[in-house]
């Protein structure tokens, strides 16, 4: 077997890791993408290695039943929603699978029954976040290749798959509710009547560099331009977006003229209407601003803190601590079950949101700092502020510190409650508790439909 290799109807029989899938060829496994177990396909090496090889599907023999129709006129060339073409169930149980794999493999642990993965109410339009790039390098797609026609290398969309450089044009994206698409096509179309230049990212020139819509569960709209210098065209354009569409509720922008896209060390302008937008749940109101993290699917975020808060069987009288506590979302929505909460986060901005978060809705048992877990979380803040009876943690993909999971076994709550955007960090650190604490309960949680993501809580209790 050699690269580049041209291997015939072979059939695809497994989902892999990151939403690949594979197919066995004399034992030997390729992963492949835009294939489904049960496809039958002509298939050509991309790359080997001592132990597995890639590849790409040149021709679909037969297609595999767990196929569903694509919503999307994009599947296939944008690098999101991957698992379209596959039904919801199906979509739902490979992910529990996933899970499942995480803790046996990684982990090597022993759990109970998994509970019935909870899926998403909606599929589509679920997203309250998109950001989109303006670039003056489109990707063209096979289609507008064969076609012979000439198109317009100003682009407003996504990034193509691998491509730092090219941007794939975007008519209509399913992820988000309307007036997102609305209000990129016009955004797009002002700037092509008015001639304003698009972001030239391998130069670092060019006008309009960035468009992100946010839409509130509340109904409220947030729209933030990114602008690459300062131009007369700017306030022309911010005019524009407010006449078009009167129910935007936050209008603001930037100008960034760095060599990276990070937000967090920019100074955002509030052009028109609110600095924030809220997002509401139980009756707790949420400010979120241009810079504040909130979960990207609001109605699937309150599935996943119910969940949470229920694994925590909070009384009243339990002090509950919030490791990687964002803007506090998920500290705020159990407080008052608890007689104190207290929540730990890097990012000094997020804490700053939690705290504003925490006044608004007048809950005064609930503290947040900001730092370094592994330093805050020391003898002399446990001692100040109490041992936890209850930690929960909501670290990012990469798991946590090793040596913030040494703290949680010293700190020796009885009960720890694991959210997990990555199943299989989250077992590599179960398995450093294990020792102490047993795995009582799983509950996968699908955030993201059409994604190979899934988050996943677990209940851990004190043997």
């Amino acid at each position: 077997m050699r690269k580049f290799d041209i291997l015939e109807k072979v059939e695809i029989a497994a989902f892999a890791a990151e939403g690949k899938s594979l197919a066995r060829v004399d034992n030997f496994v390729l992963f492949l993408e835009k294939a489904v177990p049960g496809d039958v396909a002509d298939i050509q090496i991309t790359k080997l290695k001592k132990n597995y090889g890639e590849a790409k599907v040149l021709k679909f023999h037969s297609y595999s039943t767990l196929r569903a129709q694509p919503a999307c006129q994009h599947f296939g060339t944008c690098g999101g929603c991957k698992w379209q073409h596959l039904g919801y169930d199906k979509q739902l149980e490979f992910k529990t699978q996933q899970v499942v794999d995480a803790l046996e493999k990684i982990g090597k642990l022993e759990f109970s029954p998994i509970l019935p993965i909870l899926g998403s109410a909606k599929i589509y339009e679920y997203r309250n976040r998109l950001d989109f790039t303006y670039c003056n390098s489109r990707w063209l797609t096979t289609e507008e290749i064969k076609s012979g026609q000439s198109f317009s290398q100003n682009v407003l969309g996504f990034h193509a798959p691998g491509r730092f450089d090219k941007v794939l044009e975007i008519d209509h994206c399913h992820l988000q509710p309307e007036p997102s698409n609305a209000i990129r096509n016009f955004s797009r179309a002002f700037a092509f009547e008015h001639g304003a230049s698009f972001y030239d990212i391998k130069n670092q020139v060019g006008l309009l560099r960035q468009l992100v819509i946010r839409t509130a569960s509340t109904g409220e709209i947030m729209v933030i331009v990114w602008f690459n210098e300062a131009n007369e065209f700017n306030e022309l354009f911010m005019n524009a977006l407010l006449e078009k569409f009167p129910q935007i509720t936050s209008l603001a922008f930037a100008v960034n003229n760095k060599r990276n896209d990070s937000m967090s060390d920019l100074v955002v302008e509030i052009y028109a209407g609110k600095p924030v937008i809220e997002e509401e749940m139980e009756g707790l109101k949420f400010r979120v601003g241009p810079k504040s993290f909130y979960q990207t699917n609001s109605m699937q975020a309150y599935e996943l803190y119910k969940v949470t808060r229920d694994f925590a069987g909070l009384t009243g009288k339990e002090k509950v601590y919030d490791l990687y506590t964002g803007t506090g979302t998920i500290a705020l929505f159990v407080a008052k079950h608890a007689s104190k909460v207290i929540g730990v986060e890097y990012v000094e901005a997020a804490v700053a949101d939690a705290k504003l978060n925490a006044d608004l809705n007048g809950i005064a048992h609930a503290e947040f700092f900001a730092g370094d877990m592994k330093e805050v979380l020391n003898t002399s803040f446990i001692q100040t502020h109490g041992k936890p009876d209850v930690v929960i943690t909501d670290p990012p993909r990469a798991g946590m510190h090793e040596e913030v999971v040494k703290r949680i076994v010293e700190m020796g709550p009885e009960k720890v409650v694991y959210v997990s955007c990555n199943p299989a960090t989250q077992a590599r650190d179960l398995a450093l508790m294990s020792e102490v604490y047993k795995i009582t309960k799983v509950q996968p949680v699908d955030m993201f439909p059409h994604t190979h993501h899934v988050e996943n809580v677990v209940l851990l209790e004190k043997r």
